[in-house]
């Protein structure tokens, strides 16, 4: 599944990871050249490919690849990917470059939380990315892509080696998971209904309260989420997912009197109905236990992150 969105110039290519329209690998075209910012899992290459020659672009026209972290929904098929594009330099951020560059402790700490068989299905395999097509990213740092200027933000927070993209000249950005997740699922006549993403080991709610403060203050006209597409009416919706990532810190906060699987059983059990009321006020209508099943992998993955949070505060 493709979608064009001619004023910024930027193809969104669907990854098809786990179900459409949940992950995005997004294409921007300048000048005949063109950048990828995230690509899925070794499963999205095909995809990601297919999005070029839709484009009228070669695997030559690629300058870099741009990884916003590198979870593997976002970075699992990089070295796939880099084998496919010969002119591109990989552009991730100092903290996830050693992961690209050698994947095993990164592929066994997720295959002890997964298991083999899950992420073969999920994930099939990662592969190196040679040392010497990785560019580590500075805060500040700025790419050309023809004639077009980009800049990296450093912007933690939901993980330490995330950050983000941002071309002043359109006034957009591409936000990764720090800016949450907005499903076109879940959109209304009251616009995208946005979500924060507190999943484990890395989230710090004040790191993301401040990237999230920093977006707003550059005042985009669109951000790109990979999960997903395109947004606008940025201060809108980034007042809105404060006020939910508070929502989040609050709930995880009532619960420190329990321990262990308790505790992480209490957080889900409060996100849920949190999630729940806010899709109703939202005018989502569906039945509850299809929003459940959607959402069921990111309540998960915030309660753990939550409960993995209030353990770092003693």
């Amino acid at each position: 599944m493709i979608t064009h969105y001619h004023a910024e110039g930027v193809l969104a290519v669907d990854t098809h990871y786990l179900r459409p329209r949940l992950d995005a690998s997004h294409l921007m075209i300048r000048d005949g050249l063109a950048a990828i910012i995230d690509c899925g899992t070794s499963f999205s290459i095909p995809h990601i490919l297919d999005g070029l020659t839709a484009s009228g672009l070669t695997t030559n026209d690629v300058q870099f690849v741009f990884i916003t972290h590198v979870h593997l929904d976002h970075a699992g098929g990089a070295g796939q990917l880099m084998q496919a594009l010969p002119q591109a330099e990989l552009l991730v951020h100092p903290r996830g470059a050693r992961h690209l560059i050698d994947p095993t402790k990164l592929w066994a700490g997720a295959t002890a939380v997964y298991g083999e068989e899950a992420m073969g299905r999920l994930y099939g395999e990662m592969v190196a990315v040679p040392a010497d097509r990785v560019v580590e990213t500075k805060d500040g740092d700025t790419f050309q892509l023809g004639s077009a200027r980009f800049e990296v933000l450093h912007t933690p927070g939901h993980a330490k080696h995330h950050h983000a993209l941002w071309e002043p000249t359109t006034r957009s950005i591409f936000t990764g998971d720090t800016f949450g997740l907005a499903y076109p699922r879940y959109s209304t006549d009251k616009g995208p209904f946005i979500f924060p993403t507190t999943t484990p080991v890395h989230f710090d709610p004040q790191a993301m309260r401040s990237s999230i403060e920093r977006f707003i203050n550059l005042e985009p006209r669109a951000a790109f989420l990979t999960h997903y597409g395109r947004i606008q009416n940025i201060k809108r919706l980034g007042k809105t997912l404060l006020q939910r990532l508070d929502e989040h810190v609050e709930i995880a906060e009532s619960a420190k009197s329990f321990k262990g699987t308790k505790r992480h059983q209490a957080i889900k059990a409060k996100l849920k109905e949190t999630l729940l009321n806010s899709l109703f006020s939202h005018g989502i209508l569906e039945d509850p236990t299809l929003s459940l099943e959607w959402w069921e992998t990111d309540l998960e993955l915030n309660a753990q992150g939550l409960s993995h949070w209030l353990e770092t505060q003693g």
